[in-house]
């Protein structure tokens, strides 16, 4: 099993948290998420080399890997995650 700290960019709320973890706790091999907001950072215990998909997910959800160009798509996509987390957490 690894733990990897991931930098991502448009992390904004409590509502991106609960997205991201969600999203990325359905993927098969992910056995925990912790999210950061204050670093800005995702850390991620898996027991497969599923890091591709795990990137490929955050930036289908907005959040790219910190490294990334952060054009205006991506944070429309955030945003749209962010108030579907805000909305799951009621």
């Amino acid at each position: 099993m690894k733990t990897e700290e991931i930098k991502i960019a448009n992390l904004k709320c409590g509502g991106c948290a609960t997205t991201i973890k969600k999203e990325l706790l359905e993927l098969i091999g992910v056995d925990e998420v912790k999210v950061d907001k204050d670093n800005d950072s995702v850390s991620v215990t898996y027991s497969e080399e599923i890091r591709e998909t795990i990137l490929h997910r955050l930036h289908q959800l907005g959040y790219p890997e910190a490294t990334e160009k952060n054009g205006l798509l991506l944070q429309l996509k955030s945003y749209s995650s962010c108030m579907i987390g805000k909305i799951n957490n009621l």
